[in-house]
């Protein structure tokens, strides 16, 4: 007999765990929107960490993979990993290097599954969720810091969240848009 045998069970989708990692998160912005687009063309884009977070993201100049074997020292890594060409984890945890238009550098730890995207770096915590919702798909985003100035640098930047959320989102439509042109390669400007 089972543990859960005669118990009902409930589960939450990409977008309503987001809600609740954002919920549970201090110092957060968070903001959703619905797209007429199916979603696996938004997904798309959203999990095109590399080619498309930029475009999404003002502020930030790249969001890089890294090589497992990058991320060791040289005397840690192996002859196996030296011959590897990319060694890059089958499972959906990764690394990536964001650099700032400022050229600040930060390491964020993600899981990236389909639908759901969640990034965590020593100073921010971020994510992205994507659900059907009708014809079209409905998208969700947020970040907030971790540090312990995060309740002043969020006040500071509260005048302006709802322009930044509605921005995010409107460069996120023009991504989508931009890949469903005929010969539009992902990642490519507008």
């Amino acid at each position: 007999m089972s543990d859960d045998a005669g118990w009902p069970q409930a589960g939450l989708d990409p977008l309503r765990r987001l809600k609740v990692v954002a919920g549970a998160s201090k110092h957060a912005f968070y903001v959703e929107r619905h797209f007429d687009a199916a979603p696996d063309q938004v997904w798309a884009v959203a999990a095109d960490l590399e080619g498309e977070l930029p475009h999404l993201i003002p502020g930030l100049r790249s969001f890089t993979a890294e090589r497992a074997a990058d991320r060791r020292t040289a005397d840690q890594r192996t002859d196996d990993d030296r011959r590897a060409a990319d060694d890059r984890p089958s499972d959906d945890r990764l690394s990536f290097r964001a650099v700032s238009v400022l050229g600040h550098r930060e390491r964020f730890e993600v899981v990236l599954r389909p639908g759901w995207c969640l990034m965590q770096s020593r100073l921010l915590a971020g994510g992205m969720a994507a659900v059907p919702e009708g014809t079209g798909t409905r998208f969700a985003f947020f970040s907030a810091y971790r540090s312990p100035a995060g309740a002043a640098l969020q006040w500071l930047r509260r005048p302006g969240a709802r322009a930044r959320g509605a921005a995010l989102m409107a460069a996120l439509q023009g991504r989508i848009d931009a890949r469903s042109l005929p010969g539009a390669a992902p990642g490519a400007p507008e």
